[in-house]
C-alpha cells in the first residue's frame, strides 16, 4: 500500500484501536504520527493530499523537451528503415547512424542546442523501436532431402561379390 491509500488504513486503525490518537498508534504501531495526522485529517474532510513528487522529480525524456525535432527525427528514422527481413520480429532495421541522424537534422536546421548527444540520440532511437544495426539479407533455407526407402534411388547401393 502506497500514499493516500495506506494513510486512510493507518487512520482507520487509529480510529479503532487507538481511540484516534497519533502518539498513541505511534507507539502501538510504529508509524509515523505525522503521517497518521496527515491520513486521520482526510479521513476527516474528505479531501486527499497528493503528493507532487512523481510529477516534478527527475529529467523529462529528450523527445518531451523538444518535440518537434522528435517529430523530425521519427520522419527520417520512418524513412531509412526496414523490416525485418524474416519476418518473424516487429523489430525495424536502419542503416541509418547515429552521426547521420544528427548530420540530416542539423541541415534540417534545428539549432545545436536542441540536439541531444550522439549517445543520447541512441538511447532515443533505441527506445522508440528503431535498431541502430546493418540489415541483414535473409538466408536461404535449404531444403535436405530425405531419404525415403521405398524408392530405388534412395537406397543406397550395395556391391555383391
Amino acid at each position: 500500500m502506497l500514499g493516500p491509500e495506506r494513510r486512510s488504513f493507518q487512520a482507520a486503525m487509529t480510529l479503532k484501536y487507538c481511540r484516534g490518537n497519533p502518539r498513541q498508534a505511534e507507539r502501538v504501531f510504529g508509524w509515523n504520527r505525522d503521517t497518521i495526522e496527515l491520513g486521520l485529517n482526510e479521513q476527516r474532510t474528505g479531501v486527499i493530499c497528493l503528493g507532487a513528487q512523481a510529477a516534478y522529480c527527475g529529467n523529462r525524456l529528450w523527445e518531451e523537451k523538444h518535440p518537434d525535432v522528435a517529430q523530425a527525427l521519427w520522419a527520417l528514422a520512418e524513412s531509412h528503415c526496414q523490416q525485418d527481413p524474416t519476418f518473424r520480429t516487429a523489430l525495424s532495421y536502419t542503416r541509418l547512424t547515429v552521426a547521420a541522424v544528427l548530420d540530416r537534422l542539423r541541415a534540417q536546421g534545428f539549432p545545436e542546442d536542441d540536439l541531444p548527444s550522439p549517445s543520447t540520440m541512441a538511447e532515443v532511437l533505441n527506445r522508440n523501436g528503431y535498431r541502430l544495426r546493418k540489415v541483414v539479407k535473409a538466408k536461404l533455407q535449404r531444403n535436405s532431402r530425405k531419404r525415403m526407402p521405398s524408392l530405388p534411388i534412395s537406397q543406397t547401393r550395395t556391391e555383391t561379390p
